[in-house]
């Protein structure tokens, strides 16, 4: 079953074309991992997909319908998002009262809501996160916060925006597992947003790149190679396979790991596409 159908999408964002008459679906079946460079439109898109930015042309929709905000067949984990207020506020509370879309603090909570939220805590092993501060939890662990408060609402699709940022890579191979796990035992579909491939090879199914307006889909094997990625870069780029890793090069440059460095070189954000 197709989940989200693009037929000639066309994305603008302050006047700039993001994407321009992108073909593609996702189905039920479908671990997408979503990237390209700073400004390639992976937040857009995304957004897009949430209802939240309009498409300028072509079709698109979602669950058969077109998009549209707030839905909640949809589970959305926000970039930037591991920056958590550091409060005494425990973990149960910060799922419970941003799922209810109400002011931290102020919660009144419902048996059904009380259940929920459990059950989504126990999805993400975070049980024991739920009675401590948020102050003393690392990023891994709100992470995991942050991804059970996107299945609360037991969704049929599950967009994730840069959920490895800022993680060391221990952190990063247990993102990507538990994402991995969730996919398989819920049976939902998943787009995952990453600057970098390597900590996803093993759990996607197709990666989806994106890149000057332009968009190439498809198994690891067939889009990660230079000509497609010389396109989508528009310079030459060299594809060089190490062991189980894989290195996109321009020159002596690696591509996803120097556009990942300036992006967070002092800790903040930088990159257009934080913004796009």
């Amino acid at each position: 079953m197709t989940v989200v159908a693009m037929d000639r999408v066309s994305l603008a964002l302050a006047g700039r074309t993001i994407l321009a008459s992108v073909s593609l679906s996702i189905g039920t079946g479908d671990f997408i991992g979503l990237l390209g460079a700073n400004g390639a439109g992976k937040t857009t898109l995304l957004r897009a997909i949430l209802g939240m930015v309009p498409v300028t042309g072509g079709s698109l929709t979602v669950f058969g319908q077109p998009p549209r905000r707030g839905h909640a067949a949809i589970g959305y984990m926000p970039q930037g998002r591991a920056n958590l207020p550091e409060t005494r506020l425990k973990g149960w509370d910060y799922v419970a009262a941003t799922v209810q879309g109400q002011r931290i603090g102020l919660p009144l909570y419902g048996a059904a809501l009380r259940k929920k939220v459990d059950a989504a805590l126990g999805l993400v092993e975070a049980q024991a996160l739920a009675r401590r501060p948020l102050a003393e939890l690392s990023g891994g662990e709100r992470q995991r916060l942050l991804l059970a408060q996107a299945l609360v609402d037991e969704p049929k699709l599950l967009l994730l925006d840069e959920p490895l940022l800022n993680l060391d890579p221990g952190q990063q191979r247990r993102v990507v597992a538990l994402v991995k796990h969730l996919h398989e035992e819920l049976r939902v579909p998943v787009v995952f947003s990453s600057h970098e491939l390597n900590p996803l090879l093993g759990a996607i199914s197709r990666v989806l790149y994106l890149g000057h307006g332009e968009a190439a889909i498809g198994a690891v094997d067939d889009v990660i190679t230079g000509p497609v990625l010389s396109r989508l870069y528009n310079a030459p780029i060299e594809v060089h396979r190490v062991g189980t890793r894989i290195f996109v090069m321009s020159g002596n440059v690696e591509v996803e790991r120097d556009a990942h460095r300036h992006e967070h070189e002092d800790g903040h954000h930088h990159g257009h596409d934080h913004h796009a």
